[in-house]
């Protein structure tokens, strides 16, 4: 896959920050810590560059984004009803359609951690049912500063409509149930590549998705 001159930017200041944080959690001496707050620190710098953002706009995430270690979890919520439409929100960041989901959190399971943002961002109540797939971000078109796997859980709508408002509601513009055939042309390219292989789970036609 190519990358933008940004994004490749962003992967090599991402694959810092791991290194960082890695280093800092076993640095032996006061020496090494100082040199890996300085490798922190160029990787802040880089993906401020990346993002054409002020490396003073990034400096909060020091300590929190900045410190993890190892590439990101997040869960998608591929919800299809009984009539093969899938649900899909338009994000507010980036005004794209995209499957709900996001960040998993400590303590909760991927298919746990994509009922519940779906919930959060939809008010779709939802039940897991299987994993079409796991894709890496870099491989799969995702646009994000951060190297990411996606777990993408297979799941069947419990409550439609919502009966209330989602809880997040102010991430997303919209959300509507799409067929296959009946896609918005404004999808997130990330959830492009990933949502054919998902209708094809649905169908039985192909197993869970690895990169390999």
């Amino acid at each position: 896959m190519t990358y933008s001159p940004a994004q490749q930017l962003a992967y090599w200041a991402d694959a810092l920050r791991d290194m960082a944080a890695s280093g800092l959690r076993f640095a032996p001496t006061l020496y090494d810590a100082e040199r890996y707050h300085a490798l922190q620190s160029l990787a802040l710098e880089m993906q401020a560059y990346a993002g054409n953002e002020m490396p003073a706009a990034l400096e909060p995430l020091r300590a929190t984004l900045f410190a993890h270690v190892t590439p990101f979890v997040v869960a998608d919520a591929a919800i299809i009803d009984a009539a093969g439409r899938l649900l899909l929100i338009r994000r507010a960041d980036n005004e794209l359609w995209a499957m709900p989901g996001g960040a998993l959190e400590v303590g909760e399971t991927a298919a746990e951690g994509a009922v519940r943002e779906a919930l959060e961002e939809s008010a779709v109540a939802s039940e897991p049912m299987a994993l079409a797939g796991v894709w890496d971000s870099r491989l799969c078109g995702s646009v994000t500063r951060h190297h990411l796997y996606h777990f993408v859980i297979l799941c069947r709508p419990l409550r439609v409509p919502p009966a209330s408002p989602a809880s997040h509601a102010h991430g997303t513009l919209a959300s509507g149930w799409f067929g296959v055939e009946e896609l918005p042309a404004a999808l997130d390219p990330g959830h492009a590549t990933r949502i054919p292989h998902v209708f094809r789970v649905w169908k039985g036609e192909a197993t869970a998705y690895i990169d390999l």
